[in-house]
């Protein structure tokens, strides 16, 4: 069964191409996507990669939490459940 990880800390540089190939040393990555602004199009320094497996999930996150990727210290942890949130005001 696929795994999600959440991967903090990505240059605003990175791509969805790059992340994906980063990962991929760590077992085969099933899709991986950098979060941009809807407004501006920029990176939010953060995104999601999901593996094909629990255990090369593991192996990613031993591999790059806490180590440098482009420059900045990545925070790699198991994606949690996302959740209904208030609309914001601007969205109403």
């Amino acid at each position: 069964m696929a795994k999600k990880l959440y991967v903090g800390g990505i240059p605003y540089s990175s791509t969805d191409a790059g992340l994906k190939e980063a990962f991929s040393k760590a077992g085969n990555v099933v899709s991986a996507s950098v979060i941009t602004d809807r407004m501006t199009g920029r990176s939010k320094g953060f995104g999601f990669v999901e593996m094909s497996s629990d255990e090369e999930a593991m192996a990613a996150i031993d591999m790059w939490n806490g180590k440098d990727f482009e420059g900045r210290m990545l925070t790699v942890s198991e994606a949690r459940p996302m959740t209904d949130r208030p609309p914001r005001r601007g969205d109403m």
